[in-house]
């Protein structure tokens, strides 16, 4: 498969219920400036996820190929097991930056830390330091976030009342491990 589209669809069904799709919900309701939320959710993706997968690329020339098999294999798994505990907003997360600053500036701060350490940035790792190329992964990490995260800014109240986080939580969960094993086991060289 395609570099970018797993890496797209990985992080597309990893982000339905995560903290910065939560994050996406709650700067759509304070602010109703949906240009403004994307276009900030954008730039802090493209620089986080940038960050991410030079990491990732760089780990990939620094570990021999088996060793990296088995750290990025363990990785995702334990990505899937992250996966199936619910995200909550801290409150601070949302607060910080208060009115003064316009709803782009509050954006492209809180979810460029939101982020941090997130699922998806460790994902942006892993996917880069074992497929290629490294611009492939950030492009399709990035695609991925924004489609989980552009409907919640535009129908956020009415798709949560809709959405089963829960379902969704599971099935980015074992995706995960799926990829996990499949890795240790060497089989995503015949499936990818």
């Amino acid at each position: 498969m395609n570099t970018y589209l797993v890496s797209t669809f990985l992080v597309a069904v990893a982000e339905i219920g995560d903290k910065t799709q939560l994050l996406a919900l709650l700067l759509a309701a304070r602010y109703k400036k949906p240009i403004a939320i994307v276009t900030g959710i954008l730039i802090a993706t493209v620089l986080n996820h940038a960050l991410a997968g030079a990491v990732g690329a760089w780990i990939q020339t620094q570990i021999s190929p088996e060793t990296l098999r088995y750290i990025i294999g363990g990785l995702f798994v334990a990505m899937g097991l992250w996966s199936l505990i619910p995200d909550k907003l801290d409150d601070g997360e949302i607060k910080s930056g208060g009115n003064k600053y316009g709803a782009f500036v509050v954006t492209l701060v809180t979810f460029f830390l939101a982020e941090m350490g997130d699922k998806t940035q460790i994902a942006t790792i892993g996917l880069a330091a074992k497929y290629h190329p490294a611009w492939a992964v950030i492009m399709g990490t990035t695609t991925g976030l924004m489609i989980a995260n552009v409907p919640a800014v535009y129908f956020g109240h009415k798709m949560s009342q809709k959405l089963r986080f829960k379902t969704i939580r599971y099935v980015a969960a074992l995706l995960f491990i799926l990829l996990g094993v499949a890795t240790l086991l060497k089989l995503d060289e015949m499936i990818f």
